[in-house]
């Protein structure tokens, strides 16, 4: 691909590296910028500033948050005694969409992959096991991918909190087997959420 302007060719190679976006996709969107009022790319390029820049990680759950404590975690009228865990922030979003659920949640940032390279000690288990020792948790709630990466990772985390006193279930299997849970219907995913059962090892 030749470009005539540096400036474009650089502003392609950026876009093009965004998942799911080759280089003719960025070339089109990087001209339509160009089409567009200067006033719309500008308050693009703000926005994307303001998103590394400003976003924050909840001290408690590790959402995505604009401030050190999320939405979520501090409102008062939530159930402070149940955590859904959720493998990132989109799976998040997605129980919110269903309306019902009303505890609270904690982001694992991922799920346990020896072949990928992802170890208990790059996920958030640590300080989900700490909550737990609190003595506050009355319930988890293993909201993973219904895969062998997330049962193994449900699996490691039961063995960590298993002397506590706490119950743990599991979303209710209306979620095919292998399926990515942001991807479910909220119907599908609301119903897994109130029908959720005990979980019982299996590994």
């Amino acid at each position: 691909m030749t470009f005539s302007s540096k400036v474009l060719q650089k502003a392609v190679e950026e876009i093009a590296q965004l998942p799911g976006i080759g280089r003719r996709t960025a070339l089109r969107l990087a001209l339509q910028l160009l089409k567009n009022p200067k006033s719309q790319a500008e308050e693009l390029a703000k926005a994307l500033y303001e998103l590394v820049n400003d976003i924050q990680f909840c001290q408690k759950c590790h959402n995505i948050s604009d401030s050190a404590i999320c939405s979520i975690c501090s409102n008062s009228y939530r159930n402070q005694h149940i955590i859904c865990v959720v493998e990132d922030v989109r799976d998040v979003m997605a129980i919110e969409n269903t309306q019902q659920f009303n505890g609270l949640y904690h982001v694992l940032n991922g799920k346990i992959s020896p072949l990928e390279g992802i170890r208990p000690s790059d996920l958030t288990i640590e300080s989900l096991v700490h909550k737990v020792q609190q003595g506050t948790v009355r319930e988890l709630i293993f909201a993973l991918s219904s895969t062998l990466e997330g049962d193994t990772t449900i699996f490691y985390i039961h063995k960590k909190i298993k002397e506590f006193p706490v119950k743990c279930t599991t979303i209710a299997r209306g979620i095919g087997i292998g399926d990515e849970l942001e991807y479910a219907d909220e119907l599908t995913l609301g119903s897994s959420i109130a029908n959720r059962i005990l979980y019982q090892e299996k590994l």
